[in-house]
């Protein structure tokens, strides 16, 4: 590989970036288009899975009553839908076919360019192995959806809520990869870290707000949500009775609607008070940093989701707050990884061209 200036890495790490800022709002579409389609129970609407073909939707009559009748062998149909005119089963069908379209369309828009960077060196040698780690993730994430949607067409009315957390969570951890490797190659400032364990704590922020996503799809999967529509008390109570009644315990941690939703507000309240704690430290140790800037917003970024989320609830989950919550939560996951990633400094240029990176 040959030589190249400061100028030409710049340049290179400056269309990475935007490919990858790129790849992140496509994420963050196909996130909320998923969060629709779970509303508006449109999952199960196609009971194949056909990842070439199954770009193809219904051309015709013929076609759309072949795919209904596929519907019409799964027990969501007899139990919820029974008596589905075409019409109806269309709104859910393209709802669930946007979705797969969508994640069709953004495994092509990020393996496409990385073969084209790589072949061209445009790629530092550190940046390959994480970048090809994200496209192995992203092919892992097509066989979850489809395994999470297979969950609910043989005994089941829903998908299972356990398979639903793993596939939103594997999507937003291939999210906050991303995030990483476009923080690590852009501009950083000089400034130290407020505190020794600023970095640590920063990414114990990072972190929660994943365990918390996750949380979230455990309350999506079991439309926990509804399960207690008052706050800050549960139906009148700090710690609401029934939240251990199915044995063994700990299956209420997931299987409890409303265990679930009283976790996910446990957690949420934890993860403002650790982002608050940051935030002061960083502000009482070195005020003018950079570093203590962003945990500023890093603190209202947590408040302002925290707030949709208590609207969220307190008005029964409304599709157009749900959505809003699911994809201010990227934001929060987005920008927490980019602020514990800013801690480390930007990469180096090498001396010696991209052969030396």
């Amino acid at each position: 590989m040959a030589h190249m200036s400061e100028k030409a890495i710049s340049n290179n790490r400056r269309l990475l970036r935007w490919w990858l800022f790129i790849v992140l709002l496509a994420i963050t579409a196909l996130v909320i288009v998923g969060g629709a389609t779970r509303m508006t129970d449109s999952g199960l609407s196609i009971t194949q899975w056909k990842p070439i073909h199954g770009v193809i939707p219904p051309l015709n009559e013929a076609e759309w009553q072949e795919e209904l009748e596929l519907y019409k062998a799964i027990p969501e149909y007899e139990q919820v839908n029974k008596g589905m005119s075409l019409d109806e089963f269309k709104f859910i069908f393209w709802w669930e076919w946007a979705h797969r379209l969508l994640a069709r369309s953004v495994g092509i828009l990020f393996a496409a360019p990385l073969a084209f960077f790589w072949l061209t060196g445009r790629i530092e040698d550190r940046l390959k192995l994480p970048l090809l780690g994200i496209l192995a993730l992203g092919g892992l994430q097509g066989f979850v959806g489809w395994w999470m949607v297979a969950s609910g067409l043989v005994d089941r009315i829903d998908v299972s809520q356990y398979r639903l957390a793993t596939h939103l969570t594997l999507a937003c951890f291939i999210f906050a990869a991303i995030v990483w490797v476009w923080r690590g190659i852009g501009r950083h400032s000089s400034d130290n870290a407020p505190t020794p364990s600023s970095s640590a704590f920063a990414g114990t922020v990072a972190c929660l707000v994943l365990v918390q996503i996750y949380l979230g799809g455990l309350v999506a999967g079991l439309k926990a949500g509804l399960a207690s529509n008052t706050w800050p008390l549960m139906d009148g109570q700090v710690i609401p009775s029934g939240l251990f009644i199915m044995k063994p315990w700990f299956i209420n941690l997931f299987e409890n609607a409303l265990t679930v939703q009283f976790d996910h507000r446990m957690v949420a309240y934890l993860l403002w008070v650790l982002a608050g704690w940051h935030m002061i430290a960083s502000l009482r140790a070195a005020p003018n940093t950079t570093h203590a800037r962003r945990s500023v917003v890093l603190f209202a970024l947590v408040t302002v989701q925290a707030i949709i989320g208590i609207a969220t609830l307190l008005l029964v989950v409304p599709m157009h707050l749900a959505l809003t919550h699911q994809a201010v939560a990227l934001l929060v996951l987005g920008f927490a990884v980019a602020h514990w990633r800013g801690f480390y400094g930007s990469y180096r240029f090498p001396k010696r061209g991209l052969d030396a990176a």
